[in-house]
């Protein structure tokens, strides 16, 4: 299964608060970097979609890049969401750092790290 197939896999579980999916996705040391710099293993991750806490209304990701470093596939790309996280509206535009790793599985996702997309600031 291709990265590209493992995104859409990725996105669809995540609308679809698939907690289960989106496990057999992960590495066992999967760390995800938030929007705000937090840092979340993956159980800890997993545990938002399960206990409903994160929702997911809609997501889109578009792709952007695709570097392969032998077993390792670094990914960048956009995530536009609506979202909430214990019903605080979590919407937003980030960029996306995925970094995959080839096992015999398959890929699995090591690591996430988001970045809110700000306006840059005016010039004076």
């Amino acid at each position: 299964m291709s990265i590209e197939d493992r995104n859409r896999d990725w996105v669809a579980a995540q609308q679809a608060g698939d907690a289960e999916t989106l496990a057999a996705l992960l590495a066992g040391d999967f760390t995800l970097v938030g929007p705000l710099g937090f840092v979340l293993d993956g159980k800890q991750w997993l545990a938002g979609y399960a206990t409903k806490a994160l929702v997911i209304e809609s997501m889109t990701w578009d792709q952007q890049s695709l570097r392969e470093y032998g077993d390792v596939t670094v990914v960048i790309g956009q995530i536009t969401q609506r979202a909430a996280y214990q019903g605080t509206p979590a919407d937003g535009r980030f960029r996306v750092t995925q970094i995959w790793t080839r096992t015999t599985d398959g890929h699995l996702l090591a690591g996430l790290h988001y970045s809110p997309i700000a306006t840059p600031p005016t010039q004076a």
